[in-house]
């Protein structure tokens, strides 16, 4: 199987789009203390969904030891729970990130392409 490294999986859209919206502008607020950017124009939030009363959310590093990757995490739990008002439980994939996964027009600002 073939997987799209740079697709983001926001089920959350379609079944909540509020709660959704909500979210992204939340998580826009969680800086990455090392880049200097939001996790969510890193592409460091790949999946969102929502699961009965609480919402799973799959998120990766930019580096496997990610020496910010707790503090990370725990700002993203902290806020996305203060925001929905719902648990937020975290997974934390495994994939490398790379830079393909930058939001839309991120990487021509860092001088990329």
């Amino acid at each position: 199987m073939v997987e799209d490294n740079n697709k983001t999986i926001w089920q959350l859209e379609s079944t909540n789009p509020d709660l959704a919206n909500l979210l992204k502008k939340t998580l826009r607020q969680v800086i990455d203390p090392e880049l200097g950017m939001d996790v969510i124009a890193l592409g460091l939030i790949r999946e969102v969904q929502q699961d009965g009363e609480e919402i799973n959310l799959r998120m990766i590093l930019t580096t496997p030891f990610c020496p910010y990757g707790p503090e990370i995490i725990n700002e993203i739990t902290e806020a996305a729970e203060s925001a929905v008002k719902l648990p937020v439980i975290i997974e934390l994939g495994m994939e490398p990130w790379d830079n393909s996964m930058l939001e839309d027009g991120i990487a021509a600002d860092w001088g990329l392409f």
